[in-house]
């Protein structure tokens, strides 16, 4: 396959909650932006002191840090991503690019792998261990004064350029080599996959993604890589749905997870189902005696 062809303007579909549109520009930088982005220095970072506004603030931001804390990724002794969810990430991000683009995933991939690092490129490793896989958007959030709202709004901020910043840097620096290969071998299943899974999802997917496939984009490709990485790499398809239903709650609106859930489980029982008719009809055929 030489490419994945879409082209839309995505930010038209993505819901008004700020928490969306923060992921969703940070998606954008990431990947409309390579290679690497300039160097940083941390001379020129701004030092801002935060004072919160009430005391159930604070014991709020307390008891998130501290679930946020339980839930930060693993990081190996080279201090690198080794957690199957962040290769599982790097795959859906190089795919939604892809298609953005009009690209081979694979070629992209091996391209960001490769890429020179411009001169005096230095990636702070400290913010992985700011970086939240689990970062959820949740419902709405209703505020009690400006105050807090400026705050709930620049720690949202604060999460986005972490993630820009993270997404951005070369993968060698970010992710170990465990995890970059078994993100390629994820793109090379769904590359082998993407006609056979097109249909699939064609048959699994509500009329309205249907109608705006454009709109879609992080969906489709979240369920492309689901699918592929049960069929073809054989992980177990609860693991796996797992997996794409939380990638959902990341990246895509509201009713993206319910609705990636309820389609690989439908995709799941149609492949259960043509494997035992298979099997009947290899039990059921008698060999010729000559």
């Amino acid at each position: 396959m030489e490419g994945i062809r879409c082209s839309s303007v995505l930010s038209c579909y993505y819901s008004s909650k700020t928490h969306f549109k923060l992921r969703h520009q940070a998606l954008e930088h990431c990947f409309l932006s390579l290679p690497p982005p300039p160097p940083r220095h941390p001379a020129s970072r701004p030092k801002v002191r935060i004072s919160l506004p009430s005391m159930a603030l604070q014991v709020q931001d307390q008891q998130s840090f501290h679930k946020s804390k339980e839930m930060l990724p693993k990081i190996d002794k080279s201090g690198r991503f080794c957690s199957p969810r962040a290769a599982r990430e790097l795959a859906l991000l190089i795919v939604y690019a892809s298609c953005l683009q009009g690209s081979d995933p694979i070629r992209l991939f091996e391209k960001r792998i490769n890429a020179a690092r411009e001169p005096g490129y230095e990636f702070d490793k400290a913010s992985l261990l700011q970086y939240n896989h689990m970062s959820f958007g949740g419902p709405p959030v209703t505020t009690h004064s400006v105050e807090e709202a400026d705050e709930l709004l620049r720690s949202d901020e604060q999460d986005s350029a972490i993630e820009a910043e993270v997404l951005s840097a070369p993968p060698k620096l970010v992710y170990s080599k465990l995890l970059l290969s078994f993100t390629r071998k994820l793109l090379v299943a769904t590359v082998d996959k993407w006609d056979n899974h097109v249909l699939a999802i064609d048959k699994v997917v509500p009329s309205n993604w249907k109608n705006e496939p454009a709109g879609r984009i992080l969906e489709l490709s979240i369920l492309h890589l689901a699918m592929s990485e049960i069929t073809v790499l054989g992980t177990r398809h609860p693991i796996v749905i797992n997996e794409a239903v939380d990638l959902a709650k990341r990246f895509c609106d509201g009713a993206a997870p319910r609705i990636i859930n309820g389609c690989l489980r439908t995709f799941v029982k149609d492949l259960a189902g043509t494997s035992t008719a298979q099997t009947s009809n290899s039990k059921l055929e008698v060999p010729l005696q000559v």
